[in-house]
């Protein structure tokens, strides 16, 4: 099985990276926003749904409701971090977690060791399986300062290469 969609919550960070990755490189997005499409840069509605109208509102303002239903509607998450060795922003471990309690496959994969579009890949295919809807997470913006613009770098390289055409 190849990917075929993206899903994302849209939050800043590697969440907005991925739907800008997927949009870059015209591959299909969904997923699941907070009620309003809160984003911590977009607090007004419509927030997220004026720029991404393919993500669709939770009932619920918590971005928690957000992170564990684009879990559960994934066949697996993809979460990029800066290291390793920094500790997991709440959003970003309840992801895992989640994953976890879910039996979904969830592979982490830090910048500081891995930065190489082939080599991610291969570390993706290998991780997490066969796979047709990637949920790609990890910290926002502000809790990991740079990681949108080192994300969404990457996954327009990577992303073609999951989909077969690399």
């Amino acid at each position: 099985m190849m990917l075929k969609e993206i899903r994302s919550g849209g939050q800043t960070g590697v969440d907005r990276a991925a739907l800008e990755a997927a949009i870059a490189v015209r591959l299909p997005y969904a997923g699941w926003c907070p009620a309003g499409g809160w984003a911590e840069d977009l607090p007004e509605p419509p927030g997220l749904l004026r720029l991404y109208p393919m993500l669709r509102e939770t009932p619920s303002s918590d971005p928690a409701q957000r992170t564990v239903w684009n879990v559960r509607d994934s066949d697996a998450t993809l979460i990029l971090v800066h290291s390793a060795a920094d500790p997991l922003p709440p959003g970003t471990l309840l992801t895992v977690d989640t994953a976890h309690e879910l039996g979904k496959p969830c592979l982490l994969v830090p910048f500081d060791v891995l930065h190489d579009a082939d080599e991610v890949a291969v570390l993706i295919k290998i991780g997490l399986g066969a796979f047709t809807m990637l949920n790609i997470a990890g910290p926002r913006e502000s809790e990991s300062p740079g990681i949108q613009g080192m994300a969404q770098a990457l996954l327009v390289r990577v992303l073609p290469l999951l989909r077969g055409e690399g």
